[in-house]
């Protein structure tokens, strides 16, 4: 068989398995549920434009009540206004949007970083694993949420910033759980035997070490999905995330938080939204090392 052919054979049965990892979890009420969500979520971030029902940074006359209170859902505004009469279930959706693309990359980086820092200490160790294990620990000291306020802060908010603050806070952990697999992989006798044989470093990590941590690279990437969303939603709820007017889940929170009372709603449905995506992402993350984790097979 031709080195093509090999190829053209590994490709096709990475995407028979990617298949028949989507039905199993399609199989599953609450992966399904999960999935469904996000889908769900997707859609409306894409199709914001179309969908809105109201321009979502038009104050509108006929938006707040005679008394100048928000108005309740109903009618003309299916989720109601916001206290400057704003059409909520707009921002609503045009803030799923923000939540999406700051999760997604904020995520991305940190994946990149953590896997990148965690497959390099624990392939080479020695001085160089020491020294990166060393920053990493001293990185997790820190509290996540403290270290974004203060990164936050120092910089100008803005999508890209709030994305790369989350980022450096988040990195950590996957850093952690790469290299402890990494150690443990670079031990094992395939691994040696390769290197007995004269191969590469590029070629042993992208061959043989890669292929095995792509599992559990993927389990906690889907996980931390909901982890940078729910901290850019904290970020922006105390005023050093995503600026207003551009709606984010978290300031639409604070800036209607005077309102708890007399306009629960202002507050209910950017948290029903928060939470419904983070536990989406928790469900799947956690069909996903179910199904991809050898060690837990049988147990479901």
């Amino acid at each position: 068989m031709s080195v093509t052919d090999t190829s053209t054979a590994q490709g096709q049965r990475r995407t028979t398995r990617a298949g028949q990892v989507v039905l199993v979890l399609m199989k599953r009420p609450r992966s399904a549920f999960g999935m469904a969500v996000i889908l769900l979520m997707v859609f409306a971030a894409v199709f914001a434009p179309w969908i809105m029902p109201h321009d979502p940074f038009e104050q509108s006359f006929d938006g707040l009540s005679l008394v100048g209170a928000p108005l309740p859902p109903g009618g003309e505004f299916p989720l109601g206004t916001d206290l400057l009469g704003r059409d909520l279930a707009s921002r609503l959706i045009l803030g799923t949007r923000t939540s999406l693309i700051i999760g997604v990359l904020a995520n991305g980086i940190a994946i990149l970083l953590g896997a990148g820092v965690g497959i390099t200490a624990g392939y080479f160790g020695g001085w160089i694993g020491a020294i990166l294990m060393r920053f990493t620990d001293l990185m997790m000291a820190f509290p996540a949420l403290l270290l974004a306020i203060v990164l936050a802060a120092i910089f100008q908010p803005s999508l890209l910033i709030v994305a790369l603050v989350i980022a450096m806070v988040n990195w950590v952990q996957m850093a952690r759980v790469i290299y402890t697999e990494t150690r443990s992989l670079a031990e094992r006798d395939f691994i040696q035997v390769q290197r007995a044989l004269g191969a590469g470093h590029l070629r042993i990590l992208g061959s043989h070490l890669l292929p095995h941590l792509l599992s559990s690279i993927l389990v906690f990437g889907t996980l931390g999905i909901s982890t940078t969303v729910l901290l850019e939603a904290t970020l922006s709820f105390l005023g050093v995330g995503v600026q207003p007017p551009m709606p984010s889940w978290g300031n639409i929170i604070f800036e209607n938080q005077t309102y708890f009372t007399t306009a629960p709603w202002l507050v209910f449905f950017p948290g029903v939204a928060i939470v419904l995506l983070a536990l989406a992402f928790n469900l799947v993350g956690d069909a996903l090392r179910d199904i991809l984790d050898p060690t837990l097979k049988g147990r479901h």
